[in-house]
């Protein structure tokens, strides 16, 4: 049988090979750079450069003689996101939810050691939370993403926590060893709960959703400003959120 890569058209391989060589650590490539990272002549990746700037895949940096990133990545990104089944499984319950409480729900997933929104719905209050769809946030310090992680394999884990734990105020976990204990605590409660470690005066609670073979892919979250929802607040949102996530998780295939 021929290898499926053999059908690979060698100028989009390139193209490709390029988008994909911007990340966090080189979030801003000039051209040498980029030929370099991809094993290209530098003429030839400029001229691959050209056409995705052209397109909008990519941008010129403030400096001008550097490229990023284009915005109209973010936008084929967000329509995959607002196509996919997750999405529309969950987007019913986030919207009892938040009608039920009136607090901002959102839907997020884990990637890269980060957490992902894919949808959020906002509360009615004047004084809301500011979250936005395709905003990233640290896995240890969120609760969608302790929430994913307490039910991530054990070497996923691991390895995740052999790197330094973020702090976003002076309540984030950056322990390893508190944060493995905390997860332990989630597993057998079936939610996590972030009490201001993200961003002070915001608290929230999270559970996971599970794909069909038992794997965790996303979290459901409330969030709240601590000045209007107090744990014990937070805490009686537990058992509808969790029966709401039990319940997508039923729908993506998986049996409890």
């Amino acid at each position: 049988m021929k290898n499926p890569e053999d059908y690979n058209v060698r100028a989009v391989e390139r193209a490709l090979q390029i988008l994909n060589c911007f990340d966090d650590a080189h979030s801003e490539r000039g051209v040498s750079e980029i030929a370099e990272a991809v094993g290209l002549h530098k003429a030839t990746a400029h001229r691959i450069v050209t056409t995705l700037l052209n397109y909008g895949y990519l941008e010129r940096a403030d400096n001008g003689q550097k490229y990023r990133l284009g915005l109209a990545l973010a936008d084929l990104g967000f329509k995959v996101v607002r196509n996919t089944d997750l999405r529309q499984e969950a987007l019913p319950y986030m919207k009892e939810l938040n009608t039920r409480f009136d607090e901002t729900c959102d839907l997020s997933i884990f990637d890269k050691g980060q957490v992902f929104y894919l949808e959020v719905l906002h509360s009615k209050h004047a004084l809301d939370v500011m979250a936005a769809v395709g905003q990233r946030l640290p896995a240890c310090c969120t609760a969608s993403g302790k929430a994913i992680l307490a039910f991530l394999p054990l070497e996923e884990v691991e390895e995740y926590l052999e790197k330094p734990l973020r702090s976003m105020t002076d309540k984030t976990i950056t322990s390893p060893g508190e944060l493995k204990q905390e997860l332990q605590e989630i597993r057998e409660t079936g939610y996590a709960v972030d009490n201001e470690e993200t961003e002070l005066g915001i608290r929230a609670i999270s559970s996971p959703v599970f794909t069909r073979n038992g794997s965790v892919i996303a979290a459901i979250s409330i969030l709240s400003p601590s000045s209007r929802s107090s744990m014990t607040d937070l805490l009686n949102m537990a058992e509808p959120l969790m029966k709401a996530t039990q319940s997508i998780s039923k729908r993506m295939g998986y049996k409890f």
